[in-house]
């Protein structure tokens, strides 16, 4: 029965996820691509669940992680032959050196894996506001160093070349991917060890729970779902520096709130349920025809609308769409013993 109940935690957001890539399969090519982006975002949403939700503490950085997995995965992933003309001042062993899409995002799993130990490891002994003003200065000093160092990337320029190679089914894969592997840590002592730090650090601790290894355990895996994710993302869209910053940090940590921050089901359900508006609005600030009617937005109008949303979500329901639960089986009702003769006596 446990075992059960735990399969179930599991089934409902795969579930969710496979039904957003059999929609996608079912409407048009153009149309095709929203949900694709979905996907991305739902395998991103997750890397965030794995930290901020098991441990409590908000993160404005893992957007840098995206952006690093992005750009490793692109820049090693483009041709040898046409880095020359896309990228002149490439280091030489970037410059050199070509994988194929699969080795490609691991590589971004790893240097967004390797990014998040090196800044972890002096930050992880933060919590509150601290950590989140330190978690953004991460993200202010990635974009800054992928935009302006061109050694590593195309700095200022937008991508190109990059195999477009994530289609409906590999971003579905990698959100299952994703969601697969935050399911396995929350269910791990790690995990366990990592909310019980949340609930009560001062009574974690004394009971021999070491708050900041749990912490950067956790910080160390968000980060590499991010690269990956990143991965993903870059070989989906051209992307520059200006697609994996502001605008992605606060559209992702939307996803988490509004879904629930506190359980993976939320996670899913908050990137599923914001992209789909997001991506509705986006049509419709290019002009839209909706029921006959035809709408047009002025620019900036879903910015205004997820926030709006998101601050209604925490006044109304501050644990999300889900309550931050997870999805359970109803309780089995015991059977009424029948009376002995004894006691009927």
């Amino acid at each position: 029965m446990r075992r059960a109940a735990q399969l179930t935690e599991l089934a409902g957001p795969a579930a969710l996820v496979l039904g957003a890539a059999l929609v996608g399969m079912a409407v048009s090519s153009s149309t095709e691509t929203y949900f694709v982006d979905t996907l991305v975002k739902v395998s991103i949403v997750v890397a965030l669940y794995v930290f901020i939700g098991n441990s409590g503490v908000l993160s404005f950085g893992h957007v840098s992680f995206v952006a690093l997995g992005a750009w490793t995965a692109g820049v090693l992933s483009v041709p040898a032959s046409e880095k020359p003309a896309i990228m002149p001042n490439l280091a030489g062993f970037l410059r050199d050196t070509t994988v194929g899409n699969v080795p490609s995002l691991a590589l971004a799993a790893l240097a967004g894996s390797v990014l998040a130990l090196l800044v972890g490891l002096p930050l992880m002994r933060l919590s509150g506001l601290a950590a989140g003003i330190a978690t953004f200065a991460v993200l202010e000093i990635v974009h800054n160093v992928l935009r302006y160092y061109d050694k590593i990337g195309p700095g200022l320029n937008t991508f190109s070349s990059v195999p477009e190679t994530t289609g409906l089914w590999q971003a579905a894969i990698g959100a299952l991917i994703a969601v697969a592997l935050a399911f396995a840590y929350q269910r791990s002592r790690f995990g366990r060890q990592l909310r019980a730090a949340r609930e009560d650090p001062a009574a974690a601790s004394a009971a021999g729970i070491s708050v900041y290894r749990q912490r950067l355990v956790a910080f160390v895996l968000s980060g590499a779902l991010a690269g990956f994710a990143g991965g993903l993302y870059v070989h989906l869209l051209p992307l520059n520096t200006e697609a994996l910053y502001l605008d992605l940090t606060f559209v992702t940590l939307a996803m988490l709130v509004v879904g629930g921050s506190t359980s993976l089901l939320g996670a899913v359900v908050g990137a599923l349920a914001v992209s789909g508006l997001d991506s509705l609005l986006a049509a419709a600030e290019n002009g839209i025809d909706v029921f006959g009617a035809h709408l047009d937005l002025p620019a900036g109008t879903r910015v205004i609308v997820v926030g709006a949303l998101m601050a209604i979500v925490l006044i109304a329901r501050p644990g999300g769409l889900t309550g931050g639960r997870e999805l359970r089986l109803p309780p089995r009702r015991r059977r009424a013993e029948a009376p002995t003769a004894t006691e009927s006596a």
